[in-house]
């Protein structure tokens, strides 16, 4: 099989994983606070930076640190913004907002890092953000401005933070490794979740362990394995393959915690999703100069 192939399928398991984490850690903020989820997620995901010696000093063989702090800051934020709107809201709604972070990163990339804009952004944009208040209108609860409570303002603020992150990234050029832009963002995620964390703590039942241990796991493996995959499959595709975790968390949402899939959410993720690729399309069909291509 070549190499572009197994990239593909890589990045598939990878978006499976994703969908599959956010709903382990749904099952795993039933009683534990969001940001001791978040907290314990990141804790795991250090451990192969800090355990392995050969990780760890490729880790610290970094280039513009600035830029990975300020990576690992917001990406901390959004993780965490994340995993409280998953507590609070149903799976499919935190991940389908949290998943619109492409839209801000083009903005922020125009914006910070000098990339053209592209008048075409204005069509699938407003496609996708019909498609997210279709979703939470659906899920509303009587007295919610436009269908949106805290938790889901939230849950779009941690697409914003991660958007952040990722032009981050881009301003970062190749100029730094994987393992120190993953080490960065679970050290500031780590640090970044643990004030509230620690605050909130309650100590984990057998089942929920279980859950936060399939949580960290998946995480890790659905960040290693779309790392690999970005070596072979274009922006693209990486953009409209992620959507895919939408679609895992919200069936799996309703096959095991009735969490409803109705027409109207259905209607709103499909414009969601079909709004965010498009987005991500004209995004990576513009010419970029070629010290401003993406990591």
């Amino acid at each position: 099989m070549k190499a572009q192939s197994r990239a593909l399928l890589w990045l598939v398991a990878s978006a499976l994983m994703f969908g599959a984490m956010a709903f382990t850690a749904k099952l795993s903020s039933a009683r534990l606070s969001g940001p001791q989820v978040a907290m314990i997620r990141f804790a795991v995901g250090l451990a192969p930076v800090a355990l392995i010696p050969r990780i760890r000093r490729t880790a610290l063989n970094y280039q513009r640190l600035d830029l990975l702090l300020i990576r690992g800051f917001f990406g901390g934020v959004a993780v965490l913004f994340y995993f409280i709107c998953i507590q609070h809201s149903s799976v499919g709604v935190a991940t389908l907002l949290n998943y619109t972070a492409p839209i801000y990163s083009g903005l922020f990339s125009m914006l910070f890092i000098g990339e053209r804009f592209s008048a075409k952004v204005l069509i699938p944009m407003p496609i996708a953000l019909t498609g997210v208040f279709l979703v939470v209108h659906a899920h509303a609860h009587p007295g919610e401005v436009l269908g949106f409570s805290r938790w889901e303002v939230i849950g779009a603020l941690s697409a914003v933070c991660s958007g952040a992150a990722v032009t981050a990234i881009r301003a970062a050029r190749r100029g730094e490794s994987s393992w120190s832009i993953y080490g960065s963002f679970c050290l500031l995620g780590l640090l970044t979740t643990m004030p509230q964390g620690l605050a909130n703590w309650r100590t984990p039942s057998v089942d929920e362990w279980w859950a936060l241990g399939a949580m960290s796991l998946l995480a890790i493996g659905a960040q290693l394995t779309m790392t690999f995959s970005l070596r072979w499959v274009d922006a693209m595709t990486v953009g409209v393959i992620s959507q895919l975790a939408v679609l895992v968390s919200m069936v799996l949402g309703a096959l095991f915690i009735n969490e409803p899939i109705t027409t109207m959410a259905a209607i709103g993720a499909a414009l969601s999703i079909g709004g965010v690729a498009g987005v991500t399309y004209v995004q990576s069909s513009r010419e970029q100069p070629p010290d401003l291509q993406p990591v």
